[in-house]
This record gives structure tokens, sequence and C-alpha cells, in this order.
């Protein structure tokens, strides 16, 4: 099927009113499979080294990753279906799913791309009706996750890569589009949305915020569902 419009959708504080990661590690620590002062304490460790510039993108994403070495493939997916029924579906807002079915009823081929990791990203876009994901990949081994990222993860300049490569698999490239969505809400998506025909900053951080509007991008607001 040729499409003539590409849609790029990102997953956190976008299409969703929080960070999956952060959810994920609540719900494991209310469930009882995660002990949360530990958790706590680490996240506090990494935080510091974060600001001190002594810690990456890659080990923020092996941080999160690390929460599935403990399971089998079983009880991981026992775990995200509590998970989704309990922090996913009940805050997706009306608006955030009308965006996207305006996009597939003008037929655009829709993308969800995000640095949250596959596991949990397939999920939530299936959830939106969309297919396509490009998310960051959690390396396997024998069976199991090891808590370490494979390839390049989905994050900023890698968001433009990660999307090349994935249409150069399709035969495929930006330019044959003629018109290129993006929805994000951070900072770290400017490399994405610079890319793109039709940038749009959804729930934008301050900084994306000030940055769309000096550039003449739409600035959308989404309704939040948070009970």
């Amino acid at each position: 099927m040729t499409f003539d419009v590409l849609t790029l959708f990102d997953l956190d504080h976008t299409l969703l009113p929080h960070d999956s990661d952060e959810q994920w590690v609540a719900f494991l620590v209310e469930a009882g499979v995660l002990d949360g002062a530990q958790w706590d304490a680490a996240n506090r460790d990494l935080m510091a080294r974060f600001n001190r510039g002594e810690a990456g993108a890659i080990e923020f994403t092996e941080f999160y990753l690390s929460t599935l070495t403990k399971f089998d493939d079983a009880t991981l997916a026992g775990l995200r279906e509590r998970f989704f029924a309990a922090r996913i579906r009940p805050r997706i807002a009306a608006a955030a799913r009308a965006l996207v079915d305006r996009h597939r009823a003008a037929g655009d081929l829709i993308v969800v791309t995000t640095a949250v990791f596959r596991f949990l990203a397939e999920p939530i876009a299936a959830e939106f009706g969309v297919t396509d994901v490009i998310a960051t990949e959690a390396e396997r081994i024998n069976g199991r996750y090891t808590g370490r990222v494979a390839g390049l993860p989905n994050t900023r300049e890698g968001k433009v890569e990660r999307l090349l490569s994935w249409l150069a698999a399709r035969g495929q490239r930006l330019s044959d589009f003629s018109k290129v969505y993006a929805y994000c809400d951070s900072l770290n998506d400017l490399p994405l949305l610079s890319q793109v025909s039709n940038p749009v900053a959804v729930n934008a951080d301050p900084v994306l915020s000030a940055h769309a509007r000096h550039m003449g991008w739409p600035v959308l607001q989404i309704g939040q569902n948070l009970p």
C-alpha cells in the first residue's frame, strides 16, 4: 500500500500523560515485586550522577530495563497486562485517541516512535490501533532480558537515524512523502521535529514550547485523563 503522508507520534507526555517507564516501576513496587526503598536510593544516585554529567541516556534506559531481568516471559506478560489495565488504558485521553484516529481516517502511514523500550511501547501503540513502532530495543540472550540496550536507543538524534533506517528497510525516504507530521513533547525531540515538514509540539516542555513558538510551529495541549 502506498501512503502519501507519514505521521509520527511520540508516546510519553504526548499520547500519554506520563513517563511509561516510571509508571512501570511504580506499578512493580506497588505489586510487591520490586523493593521501593532500594529502587529509590539507586534512582537518587543515578540522578545525582546525571546532573554531574557522569551518566547518560543509555545508562538511564538500562536502569529501567533492569526491571525485566528477574522475570521469565510468562511472568512479565502477566505483570504487563495488569500494569496496562491499571496505569495505561485508564489514563489515555479521548483527545489523544481522536488525534490518532483523525490521521488514520486521512489515510496516513502512522508510526509510533518512542524512547520507551519495546516491551512496553508495542501494547501501548496497539491500544491506539498502531502496529508500526520504532522503540528502544532490549537485548535478549537465551530467551531472557539482559538489562542492556540492543543497538541505538530511540532518543534524540537516534530517533532520526532509527526512522531513516526503518524507512530504508521499506525502500522509502522522508522525501517520498508529501507531508511528514511529528507530534512530540520534549527538547530531546528537536532533532526529529527539525527533519519533518509538519512539526507539532504537544504538551511541550518549556524549552520546546518556546522554540516551537519562535519557529511558528503549532503548539497543542491534549487534555489528560489522570484518575
